[in-house]
């Protein structure tokens, strides 16, 4: 842990790597990012919270429910800005490599609200919703090297 502070506060002059020099560009200290994650990680987690809560309310329980919802998810992947900066983290969010669970992320995102606001749907601002959380958790994995890779033997295994 002591390491990665390091990298992460530019003290570790041995490999300039690209996370190194996101560091020193950022005006934040190493306390604050962590303390704005956490804050915004923990902002999103109660929103996504409270919106499956108000999913249960009688009449504006569903625009509630997916308006929350979705920006709880906003919020948690927002969260990363504190660590990464808001150009780094754009930049990373349409790689190559996680491209296609960014697009899918924000294609969720779209059909809950649409579902939700314009379709009047229930059952697909629900099934949105799953499918945000699965989108999401692709493209959280996509951050974890060889992560996707276990993912996907571990269900060719199971479905064998």
């Amino acid at each position: 842990m002591d390491k990665l502070k390091k990298v992460l506060s530019g003290q570790d002059t041995e490999d300039r790597s690209g996370l190194s020099e996101v560091v020193e560009a950022s005006s934040l200290s190493w306390g604050t990012r962590i303390k704005g994650f956490i804050a915004c990680f923990a902002v999103g987690i109660l929103c996504s919270l409270l919106g499956t809560l108000l999913l249960w309310v009688p009449r504006k329980g569903l625009y509630l429910f997916a308006v929350f919802y979705t920006l709880g998810n906003i919020a948690s992947i927002g969260s990363t800005i504190f660590l990464m900066g808001p150009m780094n983290q754009l930049k990373r969010m349409f790689e190559p490599t996680r491209l296609i669970a960014t697009v899918l992320v924000l294609l969720c995102f779209t059909l809950t609200l649409c579902s939700a606001f314009w379709w009047h749907n229930k059952g697909l601002a629900l099934i949105f919703c799953i499918l945000q959380s699965l989108a999401l958790t692709w493209y959280s994995l996509s951050f974890i090297p060889f992560a996707r890779d276990a993912v996907k033997k571990c269900f060719a295994a199971c479905l064998a």
